[in-house]
């Protein structure tokens, strides 16, 4: 890579580093640049700045709209295969596409032979491995390994009975309005005054985020022997 301006290269150099200094206020996630700290809080907010000039469609990110256009409007397929007739809209489409044609599986299970052409499906092959279930039922809290499971458990368990108002900013269901003001209020409003995490230099302007980067600390052990390798965590 190489660029005209400094500021270019700069940019540029952040796309290499794992650091992610730019903390959304409203959730735990962090990125790398401010821009895409911007593209994200939209999705909180709502705000759609950037708006379609040949319908009302209005978009979170750029990149978005350029889509909708390539698909809605222009039907335009930049990306062309040069083994086959196929074409695509997105570039991250046509790398998949190519593949299949050169049989790369550049995505290797560190735990056994199985690799795959795209990291969606790597990360659903480690659940089989780690037995992790991360999508819970929020009526009865039972775990899958899979979100296809837990909605169909949802429909063959629960039916009418689920809860119907959704937090925008977290998993939560309520049964009702009021209690989700109540939720709003105590948990994703912004608070002035940062509250500052106890056992690291984090701070954070919403309480969710707050509760959800002291998980973090749950089993640290930041207690070391100065004598012998033992650790503590109180």
């Amino acid at each position: 890579f190489t660029a005209v301006k400094l500021s270019s290269l700069r940019r540029h150099l952040k796309t290499h580093s794992d650091e992610k200094r730019h903390v959304c206020h409203l959730c735990p996630k962090a990125f790398r640049t401010a821009t895409l700290l911007h593209n994200h809080v939209n999705t909180h907010t709502g705000n759609k700045p950037h708006k379609c000039s040949e319908c009302d469609t209005a978009f979170v990110t750029r990149g978005e709209l350029s889509r909708h256009r390539r698909y809605k409007h222009t039907l335009e397929k930049p990306f062309k295969c040069t083994i086959c007739e196929y074409s695509s809209v997105e570039a991250s489409k046509m790398r998949r596409h190519v593949r299949s044609h050169t049989g790369e599986r550049p995505y290797p299970c560190d735990q056994c032979s199985y690799a795959s052409k795209d990291a969606y499906k790597l990360k659903r092959h480690m659940l089989t491995h780690t037995g992790e279930k991360r999508y819970e039922c929020y009526v009865c809290q039972a775990r899958f390994t899979q979100s296809g499971t837990m909605k169909i458990h949802m429909l063959q368990k629960h039916g009418d009975n689920v809860p119907k108002h959704q937090c925008p900013h977290c998993s939560t269901f309520l049964s009702r309005k009021s209690d989700l003001g109540v939720h709003l209020r105590n948990l994703h409003s912004y608070m002035e005054e940062a509250v500052k995490c106890r056992d690291c230099e984090a701070a954070f302007h919403e309480r969710y985020a707050f509760l959800q980067h002291r998980k973090t600390h749950r089993n640290e052990k930041r207690f070391k022997c100065a004598q012998c390798s033992c650790t503590c965590n109180q």
